[in-house]
């Protein structure tokens, strides 16, 4: 019975839903985490009377015809690129996009990666780096003897040195954009790196056309909505039912079948 291997599939295809719904609660307090969206597509169809085909020597044609669906497949995990809340720590290392961009990681292969989390620090050498200890790009160092770090809307890095007036230009932050933030392969800790699908990086300064500006002391928080997750998971776990219930009807069948004499 067809039904049987279209419930089973109707049942995986929900499997996946609830597990791209639980990485998103789980993340709700990751920084900058950005919520996931199952997308799904039908299944080929079986013709049992092709729609088109003449149904007598006069030249009738069949309107509609007879195709049976075979179920359903997981399409895609659609990354959501929406802006979550700015979060204010006070930490002079704290950094915010507010807009579009990523900053720039230097991994320890040489390659880049980039992420919207901006919870950077210091490493021994006074390096910007992330909590892992990547370098952040372009390589900012702060001098020892600095009293105060700014980091204004533009991405300049601004030091206070003892015994100086003036601030000292240290350095300037470079963001990323992609036309297709969505083609970004995630590997884990917050961070991305370019594919063939998210085409590639185009760099500038904060604040230029197209970019979003930095916000010292601000942390962007997870854009995950608990309450819309929750209603996704019930709406999940209520179609994996109706879908077991196909299975449980047609095996009924079944054994009416098998009991006849």
């Amino acid at each position: 019975m067809r039904s049987l291997d279209i419930a089973a599939t109707g049942m995986l295809a929900q499997q996946r839903n609830v597990e791209v719904v639980s990485n998103n609660l789980a993340n709700m307090n990751t920084t900058a985490f950005q919520r996931r969206r199952s997308e799904f597509h039908d299944l080929i169809y079986q013709d049992l009377r092709r729609v088109g085909t003449t149904s007598s020597d006069a030249g009738t044609i069949v309107p509609t015809g007879v195709q049976l669906g075979l179920g359903v497949k997981l399409a895609a995990v659609y990354r959501i690129h929406e802006q979550g809340n700015l979060s204010a720590t006070d930490n002079t290392f704290d950094l915010a996009v507010q807009g579009k961009g990523f900053f720039q990681i230097t991994m320890p292969d040489g390659t880049t990666a980039y992420t919207r989390d901006g919870t950077f620090q210091l490493n021994a050498s006074g390096q910007v780096v992330t909590h892992d200890g990547f370098t952040v790009q372009p390589g900012l160092t702060v001098p020892n003897n600095a009293v105060d770090v700014t980091i204004n809307n533009s991405g300049q890095v601004l030091v206070k040195v003892e015994g100086q007036v003036a601030l000292s230009n240290v350095g300037q932050l470079q963001i990323s954009t992609f036309l297709n933030d969505a083609g970004l392969e995630a590997v884990g800790d917050n961070l991305y790196k370019e594919t063939p699908a998210s085409g590639t990086a185009t760099s500038s300064t904060p604040g230029s056309t197209g970019f979003g500006t930095i916000l010292q002391g601000f942390l962007e928080t997870s854009n995950v909505n608990a309450v819309e997750e929750v209603s996704n998971l019930i709406s999940a776990q209520r179609a994996y039912e109706m879908n077991s219930k196909v299975i449980q009807t047609s095996d009924e069948m079944m054994g009416t079948l098998t009991g006849l004499r």
